[in-house]
């Protein structure tokens, strides 16, 4: 019974342990990191596409191949 008591004083007993900076920093860090990171993602928006003289006789041997299929050139239009 003494083992049980002793778990239940030291429970009782923990000490306050303060923050190095106030509650609302750590939120407006997180917000900040996740800001910057999505300028990092923002800056390779469309790269893929900046490049397309590299790419267009890879896709032209591609569009070629057995089995590609070709989708027409787009919707047709409607008359209006």
């Amino acid at each position: 019974m003494s083992q049980l008591t002793t778990i239940i004083a030291a429970a009782a007993a923990e000490t306050h342990v303060e923050l190095p900076m106030p509650t609302w920093a750590y939120g407006t860090i997180a917000i900040v990191t996740f800001l910057c990171l999505l300028g990092v993602m923002f800056s390779f928006r469309d790269v893929s596409n900046r490049h397309s003289h590299r790419s267009a006789p890879d896709a032209a041997a591609h569009a070629t191949a057995p089995g590609a299929t070709h989708h027409g050139t787009g919707h047709p239009t409607q008359g209006h």
